[in-house]
């Protein structure tokens, strides 16, 4: 993502007044459902946040790790969190389940291969460990689906898919236990690693 405009999104995300307003206007969500997610973690888990933008779900876990490709990003983040990597989602730098948990809000929309990018996150954490996370997905209504393809042609946005894509793809990770929960043009999931799970791609 550009510096200036990656700077301005953490300026706009991390204002309650303008998130709140931005959300609403922009794609019909209630913001709400991102601060209850975030709140709902684990203050103590090991906790791998990618990508971790300004640092917006760090709260007060000692043991939050905040991973993104963006140095700007990763500059913004170091005022919320210490523990801090640039990471490349789709191989990240992690054994095979290191985490008790992985989040990763607003990001997916951004990327050319969610699909990918759950796998990979699936493979670092630990059996019975939690994904959480929020995306902009396809499919709510024709305005939304126009601002996504904007966006995509600028270069912000990758590849969103619909509601059923994301259960496909975290079903194919594989996670189980999803739940999904839309507002407007995002939804809120969440996951399970299978205690049990065979590698991404074996089911």
């Amino acid at each position: 993502m550009n510096p200036r405009i990656a700077t301005l999104y953490d300026i706009a995300v991390q204002n309650p007044v303008l998130s709140r307003l931005g959300a609403h206007t922009l794609w019909s969500y209630d913001i709400e459902h991102l601060r209850r997610s975030i709140a709902a973690q684990d203050p103590t888990a090991l906790t791998l946040d990618i990508p971790c933008g300004g640092g917006i779900a760090a709260g007060t876990n000692p043991r939050h790790v905040a991973a993104d490709l963006s140095r700007t990003m990763l500059r913004r983040a170091r005022r919320k969190t210490n523990t801090l990597l640039q990471a490349d989602i789709y191989a990240l730098p992690f054994a095979p389940s290191t985490f008790d948990a992985c989040v990763t809000y607003n990001g997916l929309h951004c990327l050319t291969d969610p699909a990918a990018a759950l796998r990979e996150l699936t493979r670092v954490l630990r059996p019975g460990g939690t994904l959480h996370g929020t995306t902009l997905v396809r499919g709510t209504s024709r305005r939304h689906d126009t601002q996504i393809t904007l966006l995509q042609r600028l270069g912000i946005f990758g590849s969103p898919g619909t509601p059923t894509d994301l259960r496909t793809w975290l079903t194919d990770a594989p996670l189980t236990d999803i739940t999904l929960t839309p507002s407007g043009a995002v939804t809120t999931f969440t996951a399970r690693k299978m205690r049990d799970a065979p590698p991404p791609g074996i089911r």
